[in-house]
């Protein structure tokens, strides 16, 4: 059984899309991460270093979403979780998602979102 971590509402301003209009405009993607790891060493030694680091991990995120466009969200979320798991060896898994609260929809709808799970265990070497 794991921990979690959880970092919820990051806003970003990017230019992802496969619109032009998107890239030449850009908007507001809200990331969630979920971090599964083991707690227990940070808990007992109150120590930052035993844990994963928040601040790091919303640093990683907002480069990545305010970074180079690309066509999407997929992409997006799916660097960010392999991007964390390199940056923190603790973490067992990890779960990005990359809300797109403006996309071009002509209905109503009250979200789009794509999900990236990256774990140990699907790592490759």
């Amino acid at each position: 059984m794991a921990d979690r971590i959880e970092l919820k509402g990051l806003r970003c301003f990017g230019y992802h899309g496969v619109f032009e209009e998107e890239k030449r405009t850009g908007q507001a993607f809200i990331v969630d991460a979920t971090c599964w790891a083991d707690l227990r060493p940070a808990a007992e030694s109150d120590d930052l270093s035993q844990t994963i680091n928040y601040a790091e991990l919303a640093e990683i995120i907002y480069g990545i979403v305010t970074g180079p466009p690309r066509d999407l969200i997929e992409a997006v979320a799916g660097e960010i979780a392999d991007t964390a798991m390199r940056a923190f060896p603790q973490l067992h898994a990890i779960e990005i998602t990359v809300h797109k609260p403006q996309a071009p929809i002509p209905r109503e709808f009250a979200d789009v979102a794509v999900v990236a799970r990256r774990s140990r265990k699907g790592m490759r070497a």
